[in-house]
């Protein structure tokens, strides 16, 4: 089989790579387009997907996102018209399940937050399967689209799956002078462009003030996000992309905006602490019923100090379950 698989953000690396694995492990033919956005290209690079690189993130302007899905729609079409692909998948990827429809090639997606309703909209109507964790109830994906006959819903967190045969590795902890005897926190931006305009709260910002001269790493997401933290004192802050499942894994603390890194300090058994300022989606509420993420309602709450071990083995899942849902296609 020849599978089209296109990357849009960067944990889409992170979860799509074990699948790709495990696909040309079962004989399959897989090629890669990925958008230049966040550190998407860089993680590509990092990880040793070879893929094509199509267009590029457009703005956050509604405007400016519907003409972006439109122009990289048409220009992944003109790429894949002559490659006879027979599944396009993507994570939550817009452009793909759009330029499969175009080519009517059958498509698949996967999402673990259930409110981006223009998102899901445009994909479960066009994707033929709708891959999702099994904590999101089906009557909350109804309206997008995704009738019962499209969904395929899997147990856990993808993390669980992605993160199955990961092991860290504490060179990055050399690479960006860490010192393991001291407290570590990772903080990762959340996703507005700029970090200091555009928060839905002011919280994030009280975060940093907080932790800043501890020995905190902030990940940002943007260029413009790194310009802003690189200028101020007190944090660290990559210029690249780095190991950081390994470091979120070493880390005393986790604090972060977004979704797939709070998941992933849940899979590895670091505490973790959500800023998120939207509605939670369903897979997030199971966790903070189980006392495995924590909201942060003030900045007051944080204590930075070294964790006792985990007393609990992880959870490792099978990506070929992933794998064989998004095929079903």
């Amino acid at each position: 089989m020849r599978v089209w698989i296109d990357l849009t953000n960067s944990p889409h690396v992170l979860v799509m790579r074990p699948l790709i694995e495990r696909m040309r492990a079962q004989g399959h033919e897989v090629e890669v387009t990925a958008r230049d956005f966040a550190q998407t290209l860089e993680l590509c690079e990092r990880f040793g997907i070879d893929h094509t690189p199509i267009g590029r993130h457009r703005g956050e302007r509604r405007t400016s996102k519907a003409l972006g899905l439109a122009q990289r729609a048409l220009a992944l079409a003109r790429w894949a018209r002559r490659r006879r692909f027979d599944r396009a998948l993507g994570h939550g990827s817009n452009d793909v399940t759009v330029a499969a429809a175009l080519l009517r090639v059958p498509s698949a997606t996967a999402f673990d937050y259930e409110w981006a309703r223009v998102q899901h909209t445009v994909n479960c109507r066009l994707a033929r399967a709708v891959v999702v964790p099994d904590a999101i109830p089906p009557e909350r994906l109804a309206p997008y689209g995704a009738s019962p006959r499209k969904l395929r819903r899997y147990a856990g967190l993808k993390e669980e799956y992605y993160l199955a045969d990961f092991e860290p590795d504490r060179a990055v902890l050399d690479e960006l002078g860490i010192d393991p005897a001291e407290p570590l926190a990772v903080v990762r931006t959340p996703p507005e462009v700029s970090l200091y305009h555009r928060f839905e709260s002011p919280l994030f910002a009280q975060v940093l003030e907080r932790l800043r001269g501890t020995q905190t790493v902030v990940l940002p997401r943007t260029p413009e996000q790194r310009a802003q933290l690189a200028a101020r004192d007190g944090l660290i802050v990559p210029e690249r992309a780095i190991d950081a499942q390994s470091l979120v894994a070493h880390a005393d603390l986790m604090v972060s905006a977004g979704g797939t890194m709070n998941r992933e300090a849940v899979a590895l058994g670091t505490p973790v602490f959500t800023t998120f300022a939207g509605r939670l989606g369903a897979v997030d509420e199971r966790l903070v019923a189980e006392g495995r993420l924590r909201r942060l309602e003030a900045a007051e709450q944080i204590v930075l100090e070294r964790r006792a071990p985990a007393v609990q083995s992880r959870i490792r899942r099978d990506p070929c379950v992933l794998v064989n849902m998004l095929l079903s296609a």
